[in-house]
């Protein structure tokens, strides 16, 4: 049994969920679960029917059962393992990841005190509760709660704390900024044609409707949840066209999809970056 498999365990028996980690990041999926062909795990963002047994999908295989963690399927990860990591939502906390000096700095200005891990190049703040996950949501600084992974460097030291304001915050502030000019209400030029998508298996008419129902759900956020919505619209048009022979030009809907989120006031920066997650999650590059 290896040293990272016997961390694991140990993790798994304190209620934090493990996964075995290549370099940084987990183990790539199956040829089985490869392009979300099995549908993804049934307690992802996209509830699915995958009911593999090996450690696919990144941050959705941790888990605290020891009969799959020691299972013959997961021994040849454990084998190759560098190093383990753990699914924070499922553990119940949020890590504050800041990843240099400066942003050390910023958060012992600006958030409360809790547990603290030391990384590579900086901290890891821990705290009691759950949340989105959200990248850069300041300089050098990301937010792993759900749908993430942390890699696991030790319990830390200093008294874990709830989750402040200040830090649910630093994501929603991107999804709640208003709009500082008029709510576009007008259907924009689509983008999408034949032309682009030769190996598209729809036909255009259904690819238009339905992206415009999915725009339309985008642009009905006008307070708040456009950046989450628009994350969501482009995962559900990308699995839609996972069976495709491709190219599907998915790019150009992500384009339509980051203006109907712009028109409601999201930033551009983020609605680029949760659209462009959104449209590589089928595939786990966005884990």
């Amino acid at each position: 049994m290896s040293g990272h498999l016997h961390t694991a365990l140990a993790l798994a028996e304190a209620g934090v969920p493990p996964l075995p980690l290549r370099g940084k990041r987990p183990f790539g999926n199956c040829a089985a679960c490869s392009g979300s062909a099995c549908g993804d795990r049934p307690h992802m963002k996209a509830a699915g029917t995958c009911q593999c047994l090996r450690p696919c999908h990144a941050w959705a295989a941790a888990t605290t059962d020891p009969t799959v963690l020691t299972s013959a399927a997961w021994a040849p990860a454990w084998r190759a393992a560098d190093a383990v990591a753990y699914h924070p939502g499922g553990a119940g906390v949020t890590v504050v990841d800041l990843d240099n000096a400066t942003a050390v700095t910023w958060a012992r200005a600006h958030l409360p005190a809790t547990r603290t891990v030391v990384t590579g190049r900086g901290e890891h703040w821990i705290y009691r509760g759950t949340m989105r996950s959200a990248n850069k949501v300041r300089p050098s600084v990301d937010i792993k709660g759900l749908m993430s992974y942390a890699r696991w460097l030790g319990p830390g030291t200093g008294t874990m704390t709830d989750l402040p304001t200040a830090v649910r915050a630093l994501v929603e502030r991107e999804e709640t900024t208003p709009s500082r000019r008029r709510v576009v209400s007008s259907t924009p030029e689509r983008t999408w044609g034949r032309t682009m998508a030769t190996g598209c298996r729809h036909t255009e008419t259904y690819v238009n409707s339905g992206l415009e129902r999915g725009l339309a759900m985008v642009r009905s956020c006008t307070e708040s949840g456009a950046g989450s919505k628009a994350y969501g619209v482009a995962s559900f048009v990308a699995a839609q066209h996972a069976g495709c022979p491709g190219p599907c030009g998915l790019d150009a809907i992500g384009q339509d999809i980051v203006a109907a989120a712009v028109s409601v006031g999201v930033p551009e920066p983020y609605a680029q970056r949760a659209v462009t997650r959104g449209l590589a999650s089928t595939t786990g590059s966005a884990a």
